[in-house]
Formats: structure tokens, C-alpha cells, sequence
């Protein structure tokens, strides 16, 4: 995916439509709290990668439209309070620490 503004409204787009799809089920499987449900780590790893879209886009030297600075100033904010949820490099059950266990089976 080449690195474009017109790229990054469709990954803004795209996040904030599965914010508000997490947060119906939430409600239809009876009110779970956002931060019990299991998809919380998905949309963390997918805040990651636009903020660091975002990140890329400013550093390429393109013209980008104040709005759009200001969605990634605040994406970058949002994510901010959900980074720890994150998926880890891919590390083994039995490299982690204890925390990081508790951490990914929300104990």
C-alpha cells in the first residue's frame, strides 16, 4: 500500500467503523465492558499500525490537510491509553513474564 493521504482517511474510516461494531456487540452479548471484551487487542494492534501510517505520512513531505492532523494527533492521544494492550513481538507463552500473561489472558 502506497503511502498516501487518501490511504490514511481509508484506514481512519475503517477503524472508527469497527470501533462502533465492537462496541454493538459489546452491547448485544449483554453489556460487556469494552475493556473485558477479547476484540480490544485487535483494535489496539489496528490504532497502532494507522498511528504509525500516520507517522510515515508526515515524514514523507506530503501536503496534508489540517483535519487530517488533527485526526492523527488524536488517534495518536487514543492511542496512548490502549498501547499496553497491544500484541507483543510475537513472544512465547514461556518468555513472558508474569504481568504480560496476566496482561493477554485478562486475569
Amino acid at each position: 500500500m502506497a503511502i498516501s493521504v487518501q490511504n490514511y482517511i481509508k484506514l481512519a474510516n475503517f477503524y472508527n467503523e469497527m470501533a462502533r461494531v465492537l462496541s454493538a456487540i459489546c452491547v448485544e452479548k449483554g453489556g460487556i465492558a469494552m475493556e473485558n471484551y477479547i476484540g480490544r487487542f485487535f483494535a489496539a494492534d489496528v490504532l497502532e499500525y494507522i498511528v504509525e501510517y500516520g507517522k510515515r505520512l508526515k515524514k514523507s513531505g506530503v501536503q496534508i490537510d489540517k483535519n487530517v492532523i488533527d485526526a492523527m494527533d488524536l488517534f495518536e492521544k487514543q492511542f496512548e491509553n490502549v498501547k499496553d494492550l497491544v500484541t507483543p513481538n510475537q513472544k512465547p507463552i514461556y518468555e513472558m513474564t508474569i504481568e504480560e500473561f496476566e496482561k493477554i489472558m485478562n486475569i
